[in-house]
């Protein structure tokens, strides 16, 4: 807020830039900007062009946030915005899985934080996107069933009623694709789960359960580990 604009509030947000072939190479796509929109009350605005530095700037009416239960209504779906961008974004990215430019960084490791503490690596390749889970438990009783886990999760993979998801690996050590990454970011006492995701994975329905996957599967490791 200023002292010229007393009435409001501007939150300016920053993400990792997933946009890749048709998409703008700065600020949000149409899509992005669109999701966002919706998940928004009347009190918020997006300001365009964004603030010098960041992909997306709201405004936000103080005034017209509703009292009572709709007040915290309001501050959660403000709170969900970045979380919305990310998986728009993403969605964007895998359904341009075929995408044959190569100008929007192949082959370089992207760093997603869905979820605090808990981020991911997407890598586009030809053909293909690669995300890849560093994982951390903090019991070394977690990391055995874990361990036990991953092997089992490749095992049931690569038979042939699991051919159509996702293929998965498991390794104790960093993946190729992330040589080069800070060693903060692959220091792990779980190893590093990965998969490779392709155009047959992310058709028509299966695109949302996809990235929803994506987004979701340190919950979902955590659930089978404890």
């Amino acid at each position: 807020s200023s002292a010229a604009d007393p009435q409001n509030n501007y939150l300016s947000i920053s993400t990792p830039l997933l946009s890749q072939g048709a998409m703008p190479s700065y600020g949000l796509s149409s899509y992005s900007t669109q999701m966002v929109k919706q998940v928004c009350s009347d009190a918020v605005e997006i300001v365009e062009p964004a603030k010098e530095g960041y992909q997306l700037t709201l405004k936000i009416n103080f005034a017209k946030i509703p009292r009572g239960k709709d007040y915290f209504k309001v501050i959660t779906q403000i709170s969900s915005v970045q979380a919305v961008i990310l998986c728009s974004q993403l969605k964007e990215m895998l359904r341009n899985v075929n995408s044959q430019d190569t100008s929007q960084g192949m082959n370089k490791p992207i760093k997603l934080v869905y979820h605090p503490r808990e981020p991911f690596y997407v890598i586009r390749q030809p053909q293909k996107i690669t995300a890849v889970f560093p994982l951390r438990f903090k019991e070394h009783s977690d990391v055995i069933i874990a361990t036990a886990f991953f092997q089992e999760l490749m095992d049931v993979g690569s038979s042939e009623k699991w051919a159509k998801a996702p293929p998965c690996t498991w390794s104790p050590i960093p993946p190729p694709e992330l040589r080069g990454e800070p060693l903060e970011d692959l220091s792990t006492n779980g190893g590093f789960v990965s998969f490779e995701i392709s155009s047959r994975h992310v058709e028509d329905k299966k695109l949302d359960k996809t990235v929803w996957s994506l987004l979701n599967f340190y919950a979902y490791v955590k659930k089978h580990v404890k």
